[in-house]
């Protein structure tokens, strides 16, 4: 995939289908970097995190709320166009490489990558240690019967 770029000043798109939002030459890249800039008009705060240099969480994976005893970790390019249309910025991400950000308010270090091997085997490792640390168990499916 091609380097993707917008400009700030371009208008958001608006009635796309889905197949022309997340499944053109872009996979969805514009569309969550315009979602990042709707964002920003309706929660100012988290536009002004980002603005500092905050990793906010969001509902894509690369935002941080704490500190973890593993400082470094994934996120996805989706996170990264987003936070760029939340930080007011034109939409420049080249899947081909990987960008690393250090979140200002946790000093975690994200790595942004197109790898979705990387994401999903950090995403075990992250999610156990999140449940240690807040004092609740491990995610897992309960012994008990889901049907019952």
């Amino acid at each position: 995939m091609a380097r993707i770029s917008r400009s700030i000043n371009e208008q958001i798109r608006t009635v796309l289908s889905w197949e022309e939002r997340w499944q053109a030459d872009d996979k969805g890249l514009i569309s969550c970097w315009e979602t990042g800039r709707e964002l920003a008009s309706a929660k100012p705060e988290l536009a002004e995190a980002a603005r500092n240099g905050e990793l906010p969480v969001t509902h894509w994976k690369g935002g941080v709320s704490r500190t973890l005893k593993k400082l470094d970790k994934y996120g996805a390019l989706q996170y990264l166009a987003q936070w760029q249309g939340l930080r007011g910025e034109d939409l420049e991400i080249d899947p081909a490489q990987e960008v690393t950000i250090t979140c200002s308010k946790t000093s975690m270090v994200i790595t942004f990558t197109a790898d979705i091997s990387k994401l999903i085997d950090a995403n075990t490792d992250e999610t156990a240690e999140e449940a240690e640390q807040d004092g609740r168990p491990a995610p897992g499916i309960p012994e008990q019967s889901l049907l019952s």
